[in-house]
């Protein structure tokens, strides 16, 4: 293994290297753009065998993707906010085809006003796509993710695209030390794509993405429900499988001094770095405060979530606004569990997230007035 200190944009441009998809049709845009440059400059310096497709928009690049992805070979694609709002269309028709894309989100705001930095806006808007998603902390979880990804969307009894969604600049454009797997390593974990559902095949043509009646569907959709559900055990047998090879494991959520705690966080993506340091301090001080991150929003681990927060009372931090409801991780927890749950929103469009707003956010969920807060607002 090689240590390389790079940004998460770079991790997710090696990991695709590793995973070696045949075809990758893109469309700049910032805070993706560094994932597309790299893998152009792989493709054109003869590491990647891949057909890299400069496509005329974000549009065009799913829906490339899909036009590649249903003739049965293994595909990648990247975006970020309004790109991803664009591709907002052949989005659902990838996931509804059941095609196994992997397509890496660097989070941005929406617009308007215009704005380039960090929330989480832009995935949590296609949450309910059918597309798995699956939130990073670092640029080390960035590479494993991307290779599980693959893994995940592929497997025959899924067959759903996966979304790996990294905080922008924050992850995108900050350095940190990743180890990489070799190509052999990446085969072993990885073997090359064999499509065994529905693909274009010249010898048994079929038509791919056709009209559904009223008699169809329903069903339809109803598979893909069942899909997406049964996709959460496999994604913790593919981090357990992944963690047995390279020592990092990971699943549908992160507990973190959680066990104990009267008090837990529950937040997704890279505040999560900051959330533990705040809980560090907080126990030293002698305060049961624990965190749970959920790395995968869709499919929902409601599961998971119930066994562990047990009693505590929790505290919903979200990057994004369901407005009039809150932020959407809040709104999914409350209605899965009955804990005493309150909501924060926060660091919308890049406004910078502290340590203090953490400490503020466990304070107010000690003694709370209101079921929703906006924390850092200048008012």
């Amino acid at each position: 293994m090689v240590v390389k200190v790079i940004s998460s944009a770079e991790a997710i441009s090696e990991a695709v290297k590793l995973a070696r998809p045949a075809v990758i049709p893109v469309y700049p845009i910032t805070p993706q753009t560094k994932i597309s440059e790299k893998l152009a400059d792989y493709v054109a310096d003869g590491e990647l065998d891949s057909q890299y497709i400069r496509v005329e928009s974000e549009h065009s690049a799913m829906s490339a993707a899909i036009g590649a992805s249903g003739a049965g070979v293994r595909v990648f694609t990247a975006t970020s906010s309004q790109g991803l709002a664009y591709m907002h269309e052949p989005v659902f028709a990838a996931a509804g085809m059941r095609l196994p894309i992997v397509m890496a989100n660097a989070n941005r705001a929406l617009s308007a006003p215009i704005n380039i930095w960090n929330d989480q806006q832009d995935s949590i808007s296609e949450r309910d796509s059918g597309w798995i998603q699956l939130f990073c902390e670092t640029g080390q979880e960035a590479f494993d993710t991307v290779l599980q990804a693959y893994k995940i969307a592929e497997n025959p009894e899924i067959c759903v695209p996966v979304m790996v969604c990294v905080d922008g600049f924050i992850l995108t454009h900050t350095v940190d030390p990743v180890e990489l797997i070799s190509q052999e390593e990446a085969n072993e974990f990885l073997p090359p794509f064999t499509p065994v559902n529905a693909y274009l095949r010249t010898e048994d043509p079929m038509s791919l993405g056709t009209l559904a009646d009223t008699e169809h569907y329903l069903e339809i959709r109803y598979d893909l429900e069942k899909a997406i559900n049964a996709s959460k055990d496999l994604i913790d047998e593919v981090g357990k499988e992944f963690g047995d090879k390279f020592g990092r494991y990971y699943g549908l959520i992160e507990e973190y001094k959680s066990e104990d705690a009267e008090i837990i966080l529950i937040a997704m993506g890279s505040i999560c770095g900051t959330i533990k340091d705040v809980i560090d301090e907080q126990r030293e001080a002698g305060k049961k405060v624990g965190l749970i991150r959920v790395r995968s929003y869709r499919p929902f681990p409601k599961e998971a979530l119930k066994e562990a927060v047990k009693d505590a009372k929790l505290a919903v931090i979200d990057k994004d606004i369901s407005f009039s409801v809150g932020g959407a991780l809040f709104s999914d927890v409350r209605s899965s569990l009955t804990n005493e749950t309150y909501g924060y929103i926060i660091g919308l469009g890049g406004r910078d997230i502290t340590p203090d707003h953490i400490e503020e956010i466990i304070e107010k969920t000690e003694n709370p007035t209101k079921d929703v807060e906006w924390i850092g607002l200048r008012e």
